[in-house]
């Protein structure tokens, strides 16, 4: 496993439990300040894993890096 596989899954993670914080705060009436800060920081990391990575990421490697990840901490 690559550090920049799991910098790209941590970021893509990261930004997929925002989005209901984010919702959730919204319809609070309340500022999503922490998810729209978590939704920055999942981005950054997201695109430095891609900058970083000769070659990038494709879209159809996403599940099998995923899975690699996760095996990696099984």
């Amino acid at each position: 496993m690559l550090a920049t596989e799991f910098i790209l899954v941590c970021g893509i993670v990261i930004g997929v439990f925002a989005v209901p914080s984010m919702f959730r705060a919204a319809i609070d009436g309340n500022p999503p300040r922490a998810a729209a800060f978590a939704i920055v920081v999942a981005g950054g990391m997201i695109v430095y894993a891609v900058y970083t990575t000769p070659g990038g990421f494709a879209v159809n490697e996403l599940p099998e890096i995923f899975a690699r990840v996760v095996k990696s901490f099984l």
